[in-house]
C-alpha cells in the first residue's frame, strides 16, 4: 500500500505523525549542535540553552508556576513510575494507594505490581458512561493513603475525568495524601493549567500530540518530595540522571507550543469531524452503540462498539481499505482479553469484543471521514452475515424496528 496517497489514520491515541514544524526544529541537534548540554564550554552551552528555553515552554504547557517543577523524561509510563515509585521511595510509612479500574496499563499494571510488593490498593470504578464514581475515591482516603492516580482522559472512550476537584477533595479529607494525574491523552487536546490546583503531579508523552516517540515531561509541585527512579548524574535537578535528549526536548516543546495554539481548532473542527464519523455510523449501522458520555469527551475520541461481531476482524477489514483504528489501548495488543475500561463500564458482552476506538487529529481530514463513514457499513454487513449469532441479530432489528 502507498501509505502516503492511501492512508487514513485514525488512531491518534495510539501515536500520532510528527509535525513537520517539530521536525524542522530538531534536526540541527543531531547534526550541527550535538554537544552536550552539560559541558562547560560555549557548544554545549548552545543546548543546555536550548533545554532551558524548551523547560519553560513545558512550564507555559502545563501552566505551572515555575520551570523548576518541570522534568523531562522518555515516555509517559516513565512519568507514572518517576511519580508513583518516587512518593513511596521519599516516605515509606504510608502503605495505601487509590487509583481507578480504568487507568491505562502504565498505571493500572504498576499498582498491581505494588500490591504484589506489600502496599494495598483501592480501585475505584467508574458508571456506564465511562465517569469516575469520585465517591469511591474520597471514601477510601485514610492516614496511610500515600497516593492517588487518576487519569485526566481515558484513552480509550476519550471520557474526562474531574481532576482537579478530585484532587481538592482528596486534599481535604487527608492533605498528606498526594495526587499524580496522567495527562496523555488530554495533553494537546484541552487545556491544563495545574497552577492554583491541589494537584501534587503530572505526567505527559509527546508522541500523542505531533512530537516524536520518546520524550516525555513530568510536573511536580515544588514542595512535593521524589525520589530518582534512575541513578546517576545531576541532570534534571538530581531527579532523573542521564544526558538530556536535547533533539526530542526541543522537539516537545514545539510541538507544545503548536497544540496550545490549536486548541480552538481541535474543539471545534476535530470535534465536528469526530461527530460527524459518530453520527454517520450509528445512524447507518442498525447494532452500533456509544460506548461513552456523549459530551464529557476529549474532542477527538470516539468508541463505537457492534454487537455480535469481534473488532479484530473489523480492523482487519478496514486496513483493507487503507483505515486504521484500534480496539483499545495500544499498549495492549495483542491481548485477547476484552477491553478492561469497557469491562468497568458494564458495556455488554455482545459489544465488548466488537468494539473499535477511532482517534482524530488536527491532520485528519473531512473527506477522509466521509470515506470512512461509506466503508464502515459494508465491513459490518460482511461480517454480520457471517456472524454465528444470527437468530440474536434479528431479534435486535426488531426491537430497533428495522424488520
Amino acid at each position: 500500500m502507498d501509505t502516503k496517497r492511501n492512508l487514513i489514520y485514525l488512531d491518534n491515541n495510539a501515536t500520532t505523525k510528527v509535525d513537520e514544524q517539530v521536525l524542522e526544529v530538531m534536526l540541527p541537534y543531531f547534526s550541527e549542535y550535538y554537544g552536550n548540554p552539560s559541558s562547560i564550554y560555549r557548544f554545549g552551552g548552545l543546548n543546555s540553552k536550548a533545554v532551558k528555553e524548551a523547560r519553560e515552554t513545558m512550564r507555559e504547557f502545563f501552566g505551572a508556576k515555575s520551570a523548576k517543577e518541570i522534568f523531562f523524561t522518555a515516555s509517559g509510563s516513565e512519568c507514572a513510575n518517576m511519580a508513583i515509585r518516587g512518593i513511596l521511595a521519599a516516605d515509606r510509612s504510608k502503605t495505601h494507594l487509590i487509583t481507578t479500574k480504568v487507568e491505562h496499563p502504565c498505571v493500572l499494571n504498576l499498582h498491581k505490581q505494588l500490591e504484589k510488593e506489600g502496599y494495598s490498593v483501592t480501585y475505584a470504578g467508574v458508571n456506564s458512561e465511562g465517569e469516575i464514581n469520585k465517591e469511591e475515591i474520597y471514601e477510601a482516603v485514610n492516614e496511610k493513603t500515600a497516593l492517588v492516580s487518576c487519569m485526566y482522559a481515558n484513552n480509550e472512550t476519550g471520557v474526562i475525568f474531574p481532576v482537579e476537584e478530585i484532587a481538592q477533595k482528596v486534599k481535604e479529607k487527608n492533605a498528606d495524601t498526594k495526587v499524580y494525574v496522567d495527562a496523555v491523552q488530554a495533553a494537546g487536546k484541552i487545556k491544563l493549567d495545574v497552577k492554583d490546583t491541589q494537584i501534587d503531579m503530572m505526567g505527559i508523552s509527546g508522541h500523542k500530540f505531533h512530537a516524536p516517540k520518546g520524550i516525555g515531561a513530568l510536573y511536580v509541585k515544588s514542595n512535593v518530595l521524589i525520589s530518582p527512579l534512575i541513578i546517576g548524574g545531576h541532570q534534571e535537578s538530581g531527579k532523573r540522571a542521564g544526558t538530556e535528549n536535547v533533539p526530542e526536548i526541543a522537539g516537545l516543546a514545539k510541538a507544545a507550543a503548536l497544540a496550545s495554539d490549536a486548541l480552538e481548532f481541535e474543539a471545534t473542527k476535530v470535534k465536528y469531524l469526530r461527530d460527524k464519523l459518530e453520527r454517520g455510523i450509528l445512524s447507518k449501522i442498525y447494532n452500533a452503540r456509544l460506548n461513552s458520555s456523549t459530551y464529557n469527551r476529549v474532542p477527538n475520541t470516539t468508541n463505537i462498539g457492534f454487537e455480535y461481531i469481534e473488532g479484530e476482524l473489523i480492523l482487519l477489514n478496514l486496513d483493507d481499505y487503507g483505515i486504521c483504528a484500534s480496539s483499545g489501548s495500544a499498549c495492549t495488543s495483542g491481548s485477547l482479553d476484552p477491553s478492561h475500561v469497557l469491562k468497568a463500564m458494564g458495556v455488554p458482552f455482545t459489544a465488548l469484543h466488537g468494539s473499535i476506538r477511532f482517534s482524530l487529529s488536527r491532520f485528519t481530514t473531512e473527506e477522509e471521514i466521509d470515506y470512512t463513514i461509506e466503508k464502515m457499513p459494508l465491513i459490518v454487513d460482511k461480517l454480520t452475515a457471517l456472524s454465528p449469532f444470527q437468530k440474536e441479530l434479528r431479534e435486535l432489528k426488531e426491537r430497533k424496528g428495522i424488520i
